[in-house]
């Protein structure tokens, strides 16, 4: 049996930032990914990366092409098409990437510290000795032989699937499954127009129930008048196929006439706060299998790199001490939650109102600036910020249900607050995280009765 360091499950966004950072620190590390090696980066995605996320990891841009059009921002649209946010701010400003080129940037960053790649490789399930993870059982897909590949510490990166996580023992306190109401179903297309969107700056979503219930249309611009263009819908009690609402509602519009297919395909995307927990002994959980996604503009990118590279670097320091307990592993959580996942859990909060918010109120909360332009820029900044509710306002909400939901929009800016402080409050030590997830389960559970009724 092979021995590693280090073995990284799946060599999407945050396993390559993970077999990079612990390969530069001189580490033995194998990175297995399912895919062909010349296949890694290819991924059903709504491809858009804010640039901070490339300045905060102290990447240097990619020059090859990987980086295709550049985003000023966001435009987010209402039901009835009356009302457009614009959404500008460094935080916004970005890329929509070549998908395959980043992911081959990034595999080749990895490779270059050092890494081992094994391509066409299937995870099948941890290995676990007294207590803890010590290596993986692997399928080798142009053989169908199996390994096991020993190792010191395993970083599951595998995306939705989650494939380490969810056959880990209960008593690592790390969740095994995502409820379907954290999930949404997506489809999305690359296709090319005959001419250019009329906004080539702008990224832009379009919220209506009817189509897309508890999730939203995104039509982004790419080079050459092509567009990725989507939607994601919430997999909550009965939900419409995602593909089938798309050509029924999407490519009907004026600006697909005459478009030609180049790619499409569908997938799942977590969107919710992130997991209570991401390690255990002798394994971390990064990326989408962390549910790491943003819960709602759903990108997913950038977080995923963060966590690859904070995991990375708490390994480096747990095997520098020999010990890859959770406990030494436990600053992986602490730093995430304060650098993104405060933020996100705080949006999984405006997310759950959204989820039951009918598509009248949204027009007439955005028609009326209940919520601002700047609102939905703190908001996404994971600032807080206060409802604009002007003597007009309050007149049109006077009718039972609008007042109804006019309440619902405090309740939602106060549990996000409450959310907010709470994940500031995350523990320091593994002993004290019990109490501290009873407390995360009551607040979301209020916020689920009191935004849901």
């Amino acid at each position: 049996m092979e021995k590693f360091d280090v073995v990284v499950v799946g060599a999407g966004t945050a396993g390559c930032l993970a077999a990079k950072t612990t390969a530069e620190a001189g580490l033995k590390v194998c990175l297995i990914e399912r895919k062909r090696k010349e296949g890694i980066g290819e991924k059903i995605c709504g491809d858009a990366l804010g640039e901070h996320h490339l300045k905060n990891l102290g990447l240097e841009k990619p020059q090859g092409g990987e980086l295709e059009k550049r985003i000023e921002g966001i435009k987010i649209y209402s039901p009835d098409l009356k009302t457009v946010f614009t959404v500008e701010h460094e935080d916004f400003v970005g890329y929509l990437l070549n998908r395959r080129l980043f992911g081959q940037w990034l595999l080749k960053e990895a490779v270059d510290e050092g890494a081992v790649v094994l391509d066409y490789m299937l995870c099948l399930e941890p290995v676990i000795e007294n207590g803890f993870v010590v290596g993986v059982l692997v399928k080798d897909l142009k053989t169908g032989k199996k390994v096991e590949l020993g190792c010191k510490m395993v970083m599951d990166a595998s995306g939705f699937s989650a494939v380490v996580r969810r056959k880990l023992p209960e008593k690592m306190e790390i969740e095994d499954k995502v409820p379907n109401e954290d999930v949404e179903a997506c489809y999305r297309e690359i296709r090319q127009l005959k001419q250019e969107t009329e906004d080539t700056k702008h990224c832009e979503i379009y919220l209506n129930q009817r189509i897309t219930p508890g999730g939203y249309t995104w039509i982004f611009p790419k080079s050459g008048a092509k567009v990725n263009a989507g939607l994601g819908i919430c997999m909550r009690g009965k939900f419409p196929n995602p593909k089938n609402q798309f050509y029924k509602y999407i490519l009907t519009r004026p600006l697909f006439e005459g478009s030609l297919l180049l790619s499409g395909g569908s997938w799942y995307d977590p969107t919710r706060r992130p997991l209570n927990n991401m390690v255990g002994n002798g394994v971390a959980i990064l990326g989408d299998a962390a549910c790491l996604v943003n819960p709602i503009h759903g990108g997913g990118i950038g977080p995923s790199m963060l966590s690859g590279y904070l995991a990375g670097k708490t390994i480096i320091e747990a095997l520098e001490k020999s010990d890859v307990s959770q406990k030494s592993l436990w600053s992986y959580n602490c730093k995430y939650m304060e650098m993104y996942g405060a933020k996100q859990a705080g949006l999984d909060v405006f997310r759950i109102l959204l989820l039951t918010s009918r598509d009248e109120d949204l027009n007439y909360g955005m028609g009326y600036k209940l919520l601002t332009d700047e609102d939905v820029l703190k908001a996404g900044l994971g600032e807080e910020f206060h409802l604009n509710i002007t003597e007009t306002a309050k007149r049109v909400f006077r009718g039972l249900k609008r007042i109804r939901f006019l309440n619902k929009l405090r309740l939602t800016v106060n549990m996000m607050k409450q959310v907010k402080a709470h994940y500031g409050n995350y523990p320091d030590a593994p002993e004290e995280f019990r109490k501290w997830r009873m407390r995360t389960e009551a607040l979301f559970e209020e916020a689920q009765s009191k935004l849901m009724e």
